[in-house]
């Protein structure tokens, strides 16, 4: 059975959650604050862990970078903050994925159960498109070049830190390279769930095109085509 961790202080949350989600048949442990949950994130070891970031003793960001230097677990981050900044931050952090307060049990089950079939095609080294593909070719679009099977991508021999959603879209990019793809061809393919809001892929497409030097006022290899999609060219 799935496990999963909920860190977050408030205790009539907390008990919510654990109420909905073992209803959905899912192992369930809390802690109430950061700490607690770093402890039983190294001990227990759950299959996803939903982290808020209101947490009496540490800052939930602060917490999610100490859990990614212990676990590449999926994190889940549940937040009040709506603001496209704080996103990109938690994003870059390590986030998997997020929902913005209040949301409902069924939204988070449907998200957890998003970013564990995400996490089970990556444990197999593969990208979207290529499960089970051992020694896949790299994807080369200019000097950007990608390794599907050891998960890097390098501009102009420099590697791009990129997260592992942030490299997934990318990669399926590069598998299209020149044609548009449309945001809900990318939740599905990408993110595996044709309902997210689009407002999540805003926010990657941000953080990548950031990490690869440019704007989108000037853009050189992520292109946006208004009212359609996004294609990743080759810079002429």
């Amino acid at each position: 059975m799935t496990s999963v961790l909920v860190v977050e202080d408030d205790p009539i949350i907390r008990s919510y959650l654990l109420d909905e989600l073992t209803a959905h048949g899912l192992v369930v442990r809390t802690s109430p604050d950061a700490l607690g949950g770093l402890r039983e994130v190294t001990q227990w070891q759950p299959d996803a862990v939903v982290l808020d970031l209101g947490l009496p003793d540490l800052d939930g960001a602060d917490a999610l970078r100490m859990i990614r230097g212990l676990s590449q677990v999926p994190v889940l981050v549940a937040t009040a903050r709506s603001d496209d900044r704080e996103i990109i931050k938690l994003l870059n952090a390590g986030a998997d994925d997020y929902l913005v307060k209040p949301f409902s049990a069924g939204q988070l089950v449907a998200r957890l159960a998003a970013v564990l079939r995400r996490s089970a095609v990556q444990s197999g080294a593969a990208g979207p498109g290529t499960e089970g593909a051992a020694g896949a070719a790299p994807l080369v679009v200019g000097e950007l070049r990608i390794d599907p099977t050891a998960r890097t991508a390098q501009l102009a021999g420099r590697e791009l830190a990129l997260t592992r959603r942030e490299f997934d879209l990318l990669e399926f990019l590069a598998r299209n390279a020149g044609r548009v793809v449309s945001k809900r061809e990318l939740l599905a393919e990408v993110w595996r769930l044709p309902y997210v809001d689009e407002q999540t892929v805003d926010v990657h497409l941000s953080c990548v095109r950031r990490k690869l030097g440019e704007r989108a006022s000037t853009p050189r290899y992520l292109h946006t085509v208004r009212g359609v999609g996004v294609k990743l060219v080759s810079p002429r």
